[in-house]
């Protein structure tokens, strides 16, 4: 269904901001309070189960208040049957689009501080989110998060229902332990999923995620939780407390989380630095002569001098080895391809570590710019494929447009990238005009509308939105008037004979008896 086809009374629909395989979302205007609002429409009516889901949902949210869960202002259904949900719209995008960034510190605690407050909402009120995850952390426009899409949350002591089916739900990325293996959660479920998001803030990759679902699930199962450099050392009993593979062994709630992070201050980075003690001499005595307190004091002074020269040295001599170590590490990572994986040894982790140690070293800083442009290589050429196989929009996450907007993001104004959203226009283009040689014309006006999700001003297919109701009243008016003039043509000799015929009545008797 299309945008201009989709109404709801009492919102007005401007765009489509996202599908998933169940639901639409929407951007709309809620007439009667004037405001931006999220619509989240269901796709299909058949499915009563995720109905039932998705109207729990709007009452779950509804019924929790913090300012890191999302406010529900509506729920509702439309004529044709399906449900919505219109809720507060957050304009700053999501956290799963700084995937491969690391931020410092105090932000990543900040942001795991602000979730897991939410998160205790959520708990205290007997529930479980199920689905923590980067894709589900929006950012209002001052920087602060919102925990959202609790389409899978549910009771507590409902959740024997996961042991029952076998079915794991949630993503695996960000999975528990005892969530990956169907079993009953908890609160601490979703704290260890809490976590995973914080190591992956802190060092940019997410250390469990693999190649295969049933890899990721084992690593879960199995790995410990990641080693952090030294520089970050202070945080590793909290990334413990959170990863730790069996509950018992985690935070028992989000309220003791909270306590750890408000313990926790960002490591000075001068702390961290190695070097000998330092001996000081004991003060002399009264009695000794003025030359030999002298004499000491120069000994003491050039010993001092001494040992802190050769702890700055032996320092630097270490910073310099681990950070070539560090390097040649990354170059190696880097000829490999070995971007952004595996976690923690990868060419990416191994440059940043280089700057923690070395915050101006020219060869990390110009490595990470050859792992960004390698990355965006990648994309491009992932974004070209799909292009060939005419996925433009869809799936979200694995399309042309998906591609060509993450390079954007790394690098905003590549011209590469925005020469592909350009052809993904033109090409949308191609497919309205092919719909409409078929007579296919809600195809075509579906073409236009994604279309105008890439690119609002494209001129071209904005002259095919404005022309589209002309075109489909041209293509039926011609049938009209070919019957009109199919029926004016049989109509035609009657009254051609009839304005032929003789006037004089004795004619015509005439012309009928000789005629017959």
């Amino acid at each position: 269904m299309t945008q201009r086809m989709l109404e709801i009374p009492g919102y007005r629909l401007h765009k489509r901001l996202g599908k998933g395989g169940m639901a639409e979302v929407y951007l709309a205007t809620q007439l009667s309070l004037d405001r931006e609002v999220a619509v989240k429409v269901l796709l299909r009516t058949e499915d009563a189960a995720f109905i039932e889901r998705f109207i729990q949902e709007g009452h779950i949210v509804a019924s929790l208040r913090h300012p890191a869960i999302i406010t529900i202002h509506d729920i509702g259904q439309i004529t044709d049957g399906r449900h919505y949900l219109a809720m507060e719209y957050i304009g700053g995008g999501d956290l799963a689009q700084h995937r491969g960034i690391v931020f410092s510190p105090s932000r990543a605690l900040d942001i795991v501080r602000q979730l897991a407050g939410g998160l205790a909402v959520v708990h205290d009120g007997g529930l479980v989110h199920r689905d923590v995850k980067p894709a589900n952390i929006l950012f209002r426009n001052d920087g602060s998060v919102v925990l959202t899409d609790f389409g899978v949350a549910k009771a507590v002591e409902l959740d024997n229902e996961l042991t029952h089916f076998g079915i794991a739900v949630g993503s695996p990325a960000y999975s528990s332990p005892e969530q990956a293996q169907c079993q009953p959660l908890d609160a601490r479920s979703d704290i260890y999923s809490l976590g995973v998001i914080l190591a992956e803030m802190l060092t940019g990759t997410n250390p469990f995620r693999a190649a295969s679902y049933p890899q990721t699930v084992l690593n879960h199962m199995q790995m410990p939780p990641p080693e952090l450099p030294p520089a970050l050392a202070a945080y590793q009993p909290l990334l413990a407390g959170m990863l730790a593979k069996q509950p018992d062994n985690r935070f028992r709630n989000c309220r003791e989380l909270l306590e750890a992070i408000d313990t926790l201050t960002e490591p000075d980075m001068d702390m961290t630095r190695i070097a000998p003690a330092v001996l000081i001499a004991p003060p002399p005595r009264r009695r000794l002569r003025r030359r030999g307190f002298a004499r000491l004091g120069a000994i003491s002074a050039a010993l001092l001098l001494a040992t802190t020269a050769a702890g700055i040295g032996g320092y630097q001599w270490l910073q310099y080895s681990r950070v070539s170590d560090l390097l040649s590490r990354a170059e190696l990572r880097l000829a490999n391809g070995d971007l952004l994986a595996p976690a923690s040894d990868n060419a990416d982790y191994y440059y940043r570590q280089a700057l923690r140690l070395d915050n101006d070293n020219a060869q990390a800083l110009a490595g990470l710019r050859r792992v960004l442009d390698a990355r965006i290589a990648q994309a491009l050429e992932s974004a070209a494929q799909r292009m060939a196989n005419d996925q433009l929009l869809e799936p979200a996450e694995d399309s042309a447009v998906h591609y060509f907007r993450q390079v954007l993001g790394w690098v905003p104004g590549n011209e590469a990238a925005q020469l592909g959203l350009a052809q993904v226009s033109e090409r949308y283009v191609e497919l309205a005009e092919s719909a409409y040689s078929r007579r296919e014309y809600a195809l075509a006006q579906e073409y236009i509308h994604q279309g105008l999700e890439v690119a609002p001003t494209h001129a071209n297919l904005l002259a095919l939105r404005d022309d589209h109701a002309q075109r489909v009243a041209k293509a039926y008016t011609p049938k009209v008037a070919t019957r009109t003039a199919a029926n004016n043509s049989r109509a035609t000799p009657s009254t051609t004979k009839t304005s032929q015929a003789p006037a004089n009545p004795i004619k015509r008797l005439w012309n009928r008896v000789f005629n017959q």
